[in-house]
């Protein structure tokens, strides 16, 4: 079972490592520490004991901006990244949200199709929006009722 636990500044070392494990453009501690500052929502998925997952939600009136969201490579695609996401909604609803966003690379089609799964539909396009091999990437803006 996965259990949820708000993010603190002593859990940024770990996040940030295993954010650079996962994506070839991580966000740094600080990208992270900023968030926490920020007074956005963080959250650690664990289970056994340990971190697996993490996520970062910034909301703004009634709309919740799903800012990251990631589960350690070895445990994607068990249900891990849906229970987290799942636990977000729920926060967000808590807290007056009655829609959530987020953007997603073009090129990650796993990506895109969890997020389909789970309600998200393409609402648009930001361009240069992602740090690329080649310069800049576009993102697919998602969105989801609430």
């Amino acid at each position: 079972m996965v259990h949820f636990a708000v993010m603190t500044v002593a859990d940024l070392d770990a996040v940030a490592a295993a954010e650079a494990r996962i994506y070839a453009f991580p966000w740094t501690r600080g990208n992270f520490a900023d968030s926490l500052a920020a007074g956005h929502e963080a959250w650690l998925a664990e289970q056994g004991g340990r971190m697996i997952g993490y996520a970062v939600v910034m909301q703004v009136l009634d709309e919740a901006h799903l800012l990251n969201i990631s589960v350690l490579p070895e445990l994607q695609r068990g249900g891990r990244g849906s229970a987290l996401l799942g636990h977000l909604c729920g926060q967000a609803r808590q807290r007056a949200a009655t829609r959530m966003l987020l953007e997603v690379r073009p090129g990650n089609l796993a990506g895109q199709e969890f997020y389909r799964r789970h309600g998200f539909v393409e609402i648009g396009r930001r361009r240069d929006y992602y740090p690329a091999p080649e310069g800049r990437e576009d993102a697919i803006v998602m969105a989801r009722e609430l």
